[in-house]
């Protein structure tokens, strides 16, 4: 599939070299509005990707993007820059059954518990998107706790005939420049970091069919990071038996990794390059 990196942050982090066959550098722009906050440029970097992939198919550049289905792009995936992918992705690929994909989240952090009553930052959240309230439970991965539905987004995939990724950015610039909101329920960095999260697994609760969003298998966003607080009957036994990995600031140097298993050729591969995190 033809991958398009946007880039946010030209002068601490270009991208020109990454460009090539089937590769397009877009240099993303954000509103002033939002352009401080936390994860703002993944947001607007997923609507303008919706954006383009529901436009004239045939003047994309590099002439599509995702899975084309009767013509039209229908599995449009996000990774964070953060993400290592090991083996084909080929759950990101929705086809007539699903309208997205998504792991839940790995640990609650500011998820809203399914019994508890909503607090004023999840009150606000669902307001922006028009609901009160939603049905759909998820179970965090790493710490078992039961939740609204709270989903993961370092990578996911989604049809981008919902229009839900610039929903997303709508929404989420309505929260960003409500200063009672912001001054009261979303005043600290958590909420802040999370609230671009907060949104978007709130707008797949209501704008999507639970029956139409495929829950992506552990091996998808392992939480590599979060490596030695997985339950031992959840943690992976080896890199090589994932898909794909959140690493953050976590080392990828083989030498340096002893509390999971690396073997050859993902071994040999990773020792040889300069990955970002591997220091």
């Amino acid at each position: 599939c033809p991958v398009w990196v946007f880039e946010a942050n030209p002068d601490g982090a270009p991208c020109e070299v990454l460009g090539g066959d089937n590769v397009a550098i877009f240099p993303l722009e954000l509103p002033g509005t939002v352009r401080h906050y936390y994860f703002a440029d993944k947001v607007w970097a997923c609507a303008w990707a919706e954006d383009l992939a529901v436009s004239q198919t045939g003047s994309l550049p590099h002439g599509r993007v995702g899975t084309l289905v009767n013509g039209r792009v229908q599995s449009l995936a996000w990774l964070a820059p953060d993400c290592l992918v090991i083996q084909p992705p080929a759950l990101f690929a929705l086809g007539p059954e699903w309208d997205a994909a998504v792991r839940p989240v790995h640990v609650r952090n500011v998820g809203p518990r399914a019994g508890e009553s909503l607090d004023p930052f999840w009150r606000g959240v669902y307001a922006a998107v028009g609901v009160q309230d939603v049905e759909t439970r998820t179970e965090s991965f790493v710490d078992g706790e039961r939740l609204r539905a709270y989903y993961n987004s370092h990578g996911f995939a989604i049809d981008p005939a919902l229009g839900l990724l610039r929903r997303w950015a709508r929404a989420f610039q309505t929260l960003v420049v409500d200063g009672a909101f912001q001054a009261a329920a979303c005043h600290d960095g958590r909420h802040q970091v999370f609230l671009h999260q907060a949104v978007l697994s709130a707008l797949l609760a209501t704008a999507v069919d639970p029956g139409r969003i495929r829950l992506l298998p552990p091996e998808y966003n392992y939480p590599y990071n979060l490596h030695t607080a997985v339950p031992k009957e959840r943690r992976a036994r080896a890199l090589n038996d994932l898909v794909c990995i959140a690493y953050e600031d976590r080392s990828l140097d083989p030498e340096a990794v002893e509390d999971i298993a690396i073997e050859e050729p993902l071994r040999s591969w990773l020792a040889g390059r300069q990955v970002a995190g591997a220091g």
